[in-house]
């Protein structure tokens, strides 16, 4: 499934959240729209994001490609999710490697991660 996640600035402040993937089985896109809004300080990665009206989930950025922003680990408030967000459909297996490493030294269970494919 190819899935995307877009990013925009808002009036007030926050962030507005586009996540699509595509249904190969119902041949067809699948879109979420939602809005973050940062927690303490627009410095510091962490959010609170919402796709279902007054419902808010953290938003946690615990690793950052600071040289390009190319790459965030990022999770939930607990271990319940995580994500690995690119600028591109393929990254290097060094970086899936480092992402899984990080991700078990968070203790999240690894063997559970799923990567779409992104073709």
């Amino acid at each position: 499934m190819n899935v995307t996640a877009g990013y925009s600035l808002r009036d007030d402040g926050g962030i507005d959240v586009t996540n699509r993937g595509f249904l190969p089985q119902e041949s067809r896109w699948k879109e979420a729209q939602g809005k973050a809004y940062f927690v303490n300080a627009p410095d510091e990665g962490y959010l609170k994001v919402s796709f279902f009206g007054p419902f808010y989930g953290s938003y946690v950025i615990f690793e950052l490609d600071h040289k390009d922003y190319q790459y965030a680990f990022v999770s939930g408030p607990d271990t319940s999710y995580l994500w690995l967000l690119a600028r591109t459909p393929h990254v290097a297996q060094s970086l899936i490697d480092r992402f899984i490493d990080r991700a078990g030294e968070a203790g999240f269970d690894t063997a559970s991660l799923i990567f779409p494919s992104q073709e």
